[in-house]
């Protein structure tokens, strides 16, 4: 029997702004699963990442399941519906439709999920991410499983010789899920030309190609087809297998030591380092910086250990030191630049308003006038 692991994460409700949902809120939607999921799921994990809370949920129904996501769904109601009574902020604000249609994927949520045969060990680590958007995975993901100098078992392992195929979409593409497969290492460069651009190709899903076997999910979808509009950064989730045919623990996690540029933070709209976090952080400086956590488990029959935070070690302790200077650093630069997003991928629509109105009032100078205007400065310039 195969086991499914999905994740599903949204926003329902926070303390004091972008901060962290209520304890009385997260109670409720974990309550709600554990009562109406008994005979749909195996196990149950719920945590929260800033002001999302997420369900780690296995069961053995396969992705995309209607009755797991309708499940999540009715408790992101039932936490909406708390979140309400006691006058949080953003109360039900990632559920953009008013009803649930089928599938979860489209109606606000983050979602991925993965189904595999265990192995007699089945490692994995769940990653939850705020403030920032699912191509905050590119760069971590692309050097776990593509570069030696993070991945020592691209060399040492003989199972992960044959490299990995990258399953990446192109989130602007509104019509579909336009994909591509690329194969690492023989279109190493290929992956990268499009990894890039975090904003627009992004890493849905890793695949072994020792025996095909998932090895990554991340919660990719198409961000400008939900309630017919730009909807900006959807927090976005990851499952990652290790070991055996895939990489190390500790080579999933190292690239994180970077705390790479993302986009995030503030309102959605700039540039910041993306900081490894304990379990259940919360948000602070400027909505940020957009962060990622860490929970390590085995799973087992269906059955999870108890996690492990991955970034709860004085290693990380430094980390979140180096990335503070570098957020503190990109905010000094304020709105000039590459602290701040470009017009096209701003989640608040004042700037572009502003530039919308700004740009009647342009006009084009005639040639002559703009020529008589410099022959006159020349004049001046001679009388003086």
């Amino acid at each position: 029997m195969k086991t499914t692991i999905s994740v599903i994460k949204a926003d329902v409700g926070s303390i004091g702004g972008h901060i962290k949902p209520s304890a009385r809120l997260k109670q409720t939607v974990e309550q709600f699963v554990r009562d109406k999921g008994k005979k749909l799921l195996s196990d149950l994990y719920v945590s929260s990442t800033g002001d999302d809370v997420a369900l780690l949920m296995a069961h053995e129904r396969g992705a995309n399941d209607s009755k797991i996501h309708e499940l999540a769904w009715d408790a992101f109601m039932a936490g909406t519906k708390v979140a309400k009574e006691q006058g949080l902020y953003g109360a039900g604000q990632d559920l953009l439709k008013d009803a649930f249609s089928g599938n979860i994927r489209g109606l606000g949520p983050a979602s991925c999920e993965m189904e595999f045969e265990e192995r007699p060990n089945e490692p994995f680590i769940f990653f939850a991410a705020d403030k920032t958007d699912p191509g905050a995975y590119n760069l971590p993901l692309y050097l776990a499983f593509c570069d030696p100098m993070h991945c020592a078992g691209l060399l040492l392992s003989p199972k992960m010789a044959k490299g990995f195929t990258f399953t990446i979409m192109d989130v602007n593409h509104t019509e579909g899920d336009r994909v591509i497969e690329l194969n690492a290492p023989e279109e190493l460069y290929d992956i990268a030309c499009l990894l890039r651009d975090n904003e627009r190709f992004v890493v849905e899903s890793i695949r072994s190609r020792a025996n095909n076997d998932i090895a990554a999910v991340v919660s990719t979808s198409r961000l400008h087809n939900i309630a017919g509009t730009y909807t900006g950064k959807d927090d976005p989730v990851a499952l990652v297998r290790t070991q055996g045919n895939f990489p190390a623990t500790g080579e999933i996690l190292s690239p994180f030591r970077i705390g790479h540029y993302v986009a995030g933070t503030m309102r959605g709209s700039h540039n910041g380092p993306l900081m490894p976090v304990k379990l259940n952080s919360t948000i602070s400086f400027f909505d940020g910086p957009a962060i990622v956590s860490a929970a390590a488990f085995c799973v087992h029959n269906g059955k999870f250990t108890e996690p492990v935070d991955a970034f709860d070690h004085p290693f990380w302790d430094w980390v979140r030191n180096n990335v503070s200077q570098k957020a503190a650093e990109i905010r000094n630069q304020g709105f000039s630049g590459p602290a701040m997003l470009p017009y096209s991928e701003l989640e608040y629509g004042g700037v572009v308003e502003k530039m919308g109105q700004l740009d009647e009032r342009f006009i084009v100078r005639k040639d002559e006038v703009h020529a008589a205007a410099g022959a006159g400065n020349g004049r001046k310039k001679k009388a003086a």
